[in-house]
């Protein structure tokens, strides 16, 4: 594809509005500056050379095919990966100019907060979910009052606050990934990462998650792993396309999905690849 020129929208993309910006994404203080990321695992590399901005109080998308690396880039960014043997990484990951890598773990992941493709809920009431970090970092003051207030970030108070002491186990699919997005809010970090976070969901549900993150952008960062390219072009600002480990191209979602500069991009785009 020649410089300037448009590209054929795929159908699955066509009248696809990107999600309303806060701040224009090239314009955005970056929220985290990757520098010359690689990650192994033992000795397969996994990532090589990354180098990304995440706008801040804008929501990205990292794109990609099955095995290109997007959740283990994201695990980098509040040092997961760590939990996993026979990792490395080699790099510079920027948090507000502050090298994550010299920063104590467990208060990194308050700042860091994260989701992760299925729902999760622990084996304890509704109100014991949102309250369990709140409890293991010392925040037991107006517990109540923080936990109705995460409860109503995620857009779901109103569905459970009648039954906060029952199961959470006995919440529905959406539901359950809702509370997960409001334990993850409980400590009110200043990114919040999702991998993949709608993937065993159904539409209505998807839907309701994607309006969620819409709004979450107003108080924190939002970064979106996904393999749905409408996913991605229907609520991200920003998005990066990741193939082999390797950051191919980054842009406003407008303009990746419509005028990419990589011809690897469109190939992607139009389902030539991956």
């Amino acid at each position: 594809m020649h410089a300037g020129e448009a590209m054929n929208v795929p159908e699955c993309c066509q009248n696809i509005q990107p999600a309303p910006a806060t701040r224009a994404g090239a314009d955005s203080a970056a929220k985290i500056v990757v520098q010359g990321l690689n990650a192994w695992y033992d000795r397969r590399q996994v990532l090589f050379d990354i180098r990304l901005r995440v706008p801040d109080r804008q929501i990205t998308a990292i794109i990609g095919p099955s095995g290109s690396g997007k959740s283990t880039l994201l695990r980098v960014f509040n040092r997961l990966h760590e939990t996993v043997r026979h990792t490395r990484v080699e790099g510079i990951v920027l948090l507000d100019g502050e090298n994550i890598f010299t920063l104590d773990p467990r208060a990194l992941r308050q700042r860091v907060g994260m989701v992760f493709q299925v729902p999760n809920p622990f084996p304890k009431s509704i109100f014991d979910n949102i309250a369990f970090g709140l409890r293991i970092n010392g925040l037991r003051d107006h517990l109540a009052e923080r936990v109705e207030r995460s409860l109503r970030r995620a857009a779901l108070w109103d569905e459970v606050k009648d039954r906060l002491h029952r199961p959470a186990t006995e919440l529905s699919g959406g539901q359950q990934q809702r509370l997960c997005i409001a334990r993850a809010l409980a400590l009110e970090p200043e990114v919040l990462l999702l991998d993949e976070p709608c993937s065993a969901l159904d539409p209505v549900s998807t839907a309701r998650i994607e309006e969620l993150l819409i709004t979450l952008k107003d108080t924190c960062t939002p970064v979106l792993v996904t393999h749905q390219m409408q996913q991605a072009a229907r609520v991200s600002d920003f998005c990066y396309l990741l193939l082999d480990g390797r950051v191919i191209e980054g842009q406003p979602t407008r303009q990746l999905f419509t005028t990419p500069r990589d011809p690897r991009t469109e190939a992607y785009l139009t389902g030539r690849y991956g």
